[in-house]
């Protein structure tokens, strides 16, 4: 009894951890959820006598069963689980007690990848995307890696080295992406203060939508050439767009969709309770060619 007991606590101090090891392995809450009840399930039944170092002993069994689940996706391409949702929370439940969350577990969930560059992990191979997340995000030596995998240290190191690369390439392209899209949102919100017609056409894709408003891209154009003068430049939940604030309130929010360098869709938001949610950092106004 308190050889579980001990286990028991153990698996409590360390839950919030394998948690973050199991999303970021998995990129699904639920699926998280299911690896980290079964390595429970495993390791409640076995002998914890030779156990020295039990948070790299319950990394290792969860990072196992991650694998197994990853592998299975392989078989049945249908249930993957695709993009990563937002970051998850603590868990409700558990097979033993919560332990707290100490600066180490906060740290290791803000190290993880960013959103905009989790869905290139879905294109890795299970073995990369272990390798990957255990050692650049976990910070597992790639000794403890090339056992759950069955492959050398050298191995491990190689797989992660690969995955890295396209990782890398992912986050240039989003940033390319990223900022293109900011100069055409800050080129179209001075266009749209300065009443430039002919600018805001050229920056309009020809079927552009301003939703709940009008269609067509002269359409658009007119609706808001000499409007936007309260409007700023910001980024929202990472993304270029528009914040418009009335005496330090903020009002509404302004999306845009931008495709092959031309905007397609303008959405505003205004329920005061999606706004206070939005995470809004405002930038220095800035043109194409400046």
């Amino acid at each position: 009894m308190a050889e579980q007991d001990w286990l028991s606590a153990r698996f409590a101090e360390h839950q919030k951890h394998l948690q973050a090891v199991a999303y970021r392995m998995l990129g699904s809450r639920s699926e998280a959820e299911d690896a980290v009840q079964e390595a429970w399930a495993r390791v409640s039944r076995a002998d914890t006598g030779q156990v020295e170092n039990p948070g790299g002993w319950l990394t290792t069994v969860v990072a196992r069963v991650c694998l197994n689940m990853m592998e299975a996706r392989r078989i049945r391409p249908e249930d993957a689980a695709g993009a990563l949702p937002p970051e998850p929370a603590a868990p409700q439940a558990s097979p033993s007690p919560a332990g707290r969350a100490g600066p180490e577990d906060e740290a290791l969930l803000a190290d993880s990848v960013g959103i905009a560059l989790t869905v290139v992990l879905d294109t890795l191979t299970p073995a990369e995307r272990l390798a990957f997340v255990l050692h650049d995000v976990f910070a597992v030596p790639f000794g403890e890696i090339g056992g759950i995998i069955d492959r050398s240290p050298a191995a491990a190191r190689q797989l992660a080295s690969r995955a890295r690369r396209r990782v890398q390439g992912a986050a240039e392209a989003s940033d390319a992406a990223r900022s293109a899209k900011r100069e055409i949102v800050a080129a179209f919100l001075a266009a749209a203060r300065d009443g430039d017609f002919d600018a805001l056409l050229d920056l309009l894709d020809p079927d552009a939508v301003a939703v709940g408003q009008v269609r067509g891209a002269e359409a658009v154009a007119s609706f808001f050439a000499g409007r936007a003068r309260a409007a700023h430049l910001a980024l929202v939940d990472g993304e270029p767009a528009a914040v418009w604030s009335h005496r330090g309130v903020r009002r509404a929010v302004i999306t845009f969709t931008v495709d092959d360098g031309l905007i397609t869709r303008i959405a505003t938001e205004t329920d005061p309770d999606r706004l206070r949610a939005l995470d809004v950092i405002f930038l220095p106004a800035s043109t194409r060619g400046t």
